[in-house]
């Protein structure tokens, strides 16, 4: 049981999460990502005459289950399997951040940001509303989400998602070093 509390090396959860992909095409020819569930859940849930959420659904209940699951292990693993420690950051990382403003690190995101009272600031609108808005836009134009395309794409040898990913990576280096300095001081 303590094996479990404590993070997997990479080359114990890299083949696990890679073996994701072989297992669910001998299921059923099933594509693996997690943006595809919100439209389906938006099927179900608005009877709208939207032509985007027109789509058998039915079909795709098992992808709702499985990130049902993706919830449900995630309020274990929190609840149960934390081990009650601190989340391990870089300390070169920690030592920037703390520079730039950012001291409370006592959650998996530091509060200073993603909190519900920081929601109301400016710098909390910007990260958690419009940040959320462009993660939801640019899911929606890559035709997929990060673990879509660079898991089950990527193994199933795509050259779009070989490219989305690459953006992906691209976008989150330019955000990193140089967009979100400027959006801590807010």
């Amino acid at each position: 049981m303590e094996y479990l509390k404590q993070p997997w090396p990479w080359y114990i959860a890299g083949p696990l999460m890679g073996l994701i992909v072989p297992a669910l095409l001998l299921a059923g020819n099933k594509a693996f990502g997690i943006s595809s569930s919100l439209k389906h859940i938006c099927a179900i849930c608005i009877p709208a005459n939207i032509s985007f959420f027109k789509h058998d659904w039915k079909k795709e209940t098992w992808n709702l289950f499985f990130v049902a699951g993706i919830v449900a292990g995630g309020f274990i693993a929190v609840q149960f399997l934390s081990g009650q420690h601190p989340v391990n950051i870089n300390p070169h990382t920690t030592a920037l951040l703390k520079q730039q403003g950012v001291k409370d690190f006592s959650g998996l995101l530091p509060a200073d940001i993603f909190s519900f009272q920081q929601l109301f600031t400016l710098r909390g609108f910007i990260f958690i509303v419009v940040g959320g808005f462009l993660v939801g836009f640019g899911t929606r134009y890559a035709g997929g989400c990060t673990s879509g395309h660079s898991i089950m794409g990527i193994a199933s040898l795509q050259w779009p998602s070989l490219l989305a990913t690459c953006c992906f990576m691209i976008g989150g280096f330019v955000m990193t070093w140089f967009i979100l300095p400027y959006l801590i001081r807010l």
